[in-house]
């Protein structure tokens, strides 16, 4: 099992998808760094040798993903909540950000629903 940037991808998956596992790489940018590398699309993880597998490291290693990406966009998201703007105060209060309606839905965000007492007159 190759280990690329701290994750371990998939044995029998083809490599253009067994990228997609390491946070911060989706289909395209693994497309992209096996051409650059020039690598088979088609290959499976397992058959990769040492040499591409570093070859795809040195590629990787010019984007930002994993620990770099996420601590970015959490720092991203400190600052907008410092500031006060408005997505920061959505974050701080744990609501939607991106303009979605809350009244009937954003469970995943608001959390289990809590019933309101007398509510149903």
């Amino acid at each position: 099992m190759a280990r690329i940037k701290g994750v371990d991808i998939p044995n029998e998956k083809r490599v253009e998808i067994a990228l997609t596992y390491i946070h911060g790489v989706g289909r395209s940018l693994a497309r992209q760094v096996l051409i650059n590398t020039k690598i088979d699309l088609d290959k499976r993880a397992k058959d990769l040798t040492e040499d591409e597998i570093i070859a795809i490291r040195d590629e990787l290693s010019k984007h930002l993903v994993e620990g770099d990406l996420r601590r970015e966009m959490n720092m991203n998201i400190k600052t907008k909540m410092d500031i006060g703007c408005y997505q920061g105060i959505r974050h701080r209060k744990g609501l939607p950000v991106r303009g979605q309606r809350t009244n009937r839905n954003a469970r995943t965000r608001k959390g289990k629903g809590k019933t309101i007492a007398n509510k149903k007159k």
